[in-house]
């Protein structure tokens, strides 16, 4: 049976959609059957961030609504094996997703699939309920800034609240917290929020830290996941990220400032 795993976020434009699809790249890569579904109806970000823009013909409010059948809007990547992307529409509205809908296609890939990723629209209004209902566990994607933590708060106790799982009285979801585009130079200088701080205000554990890094836009605009791109330290951090949801022991990188030699000093100094 497969785990359902919402990537999820008060604040827009903290990496949300960046953070679910490299996750789910990584746990494909990892030999596990893997499904990412886009819940943001109406803006559609995941499959280009997944470069399979122009293979979508049917979406998954085709599959709620429409009579298509979920093998015919499933697209899967070319690049991974076992890594699967179920895009949503464009062109509809949020409403276009009911629970009964989302159950049915939910109850599909269980069947198939080892982990379902939900992509979640950011905020609190229904697209977001709808992707964080059916949820096993919760990453709560934030930046280091005082605006998108409180906000993360919030989704917390939505999390909390409106779960199915918290309907049914069963073990709460499972929430991790993945704290995106950390600055080290910006957190001594007091202009960020340090890990530390973040981590006292949510009180959740720390599944990654992922550094600020010019090869995630690169990648974006090219469709590729950044876990993928072996040079990009973003890259690397997901890959620690996708081991620790997996129960493996990997220590935290990229939360101390590096020790820099002269040359490193000089370049910095002359740029």
């Amino acid at each position: 049976m497969a785990k359902v795993i919402v990537v999820t976020s008060g604040k827009g434009g903290v990496g949300k959609t960046t953070s679910a699809a490299a996750i789910s790249t990584g746990l494909a890569q990892r030999g596990h059957r893997t499904v990412v579904i886009d819940f943001d109806v109406g803006l559609r970000n995941l499959d280009l961030v997944m470069g399979v823009e122009r293979r979508v013909v049917f979406d998954f409010v085709n599959v709620i609504n429409d009579g298509i059948r979920l093998n015919q809007a499933l697209i899967k990547d070319k690049r991974v094996d076992n890594l699967f992307i179920l895009p949503t529409s464009q062109t509809r509205d949020k409403d276009a997703l009911t629970r009964e809908g989302v159950e049915r296609v939910m109850e599909e890939l269980r069947a198939e699939f080892d982990y379902i990723i939900c992509d979640s629209p950011a905020g609190i209004e229904k697209g977001a309920q709808m992707a964080l209902y059916f949820a096993d566990e919760a990453i709560v994607v934030t930046n280091p800034e005082i605006s998108s933590v409180r906000d993360s708060d919030r989704i917390l106790g939505l999390l909390h609240s409106r779960s199915r799982r918290a309907e049914l009285g069963l073990d709460p979801i499972r929430a991790h917290l993945l704290l995106t585009r950390y600055d080290l130079d910006r957190v001594q200088r007091g202009d960020m929020l340090k890990l530390e701080d973040v981590v006292d205000i949510l009180a959740i554990p720390v599944l990654g830290v992922i550094p600020n890094d010019p090869m995630v836009l690169h990648c974006s605009n090219l469709g590729l996941p950044v876990i993928l791109e072996r040079k990009s330290r973003a890259g690397e951090a997901y890959r620690d990220a996708v081991a620790r949801l997996l129960g493996e022991q990997v220590e935290m990188r990229f939360v101390k400032p590096e020790r820099r030699g002269l040359l490193d000093w000089l370049v910095r100094r002359s740029a």
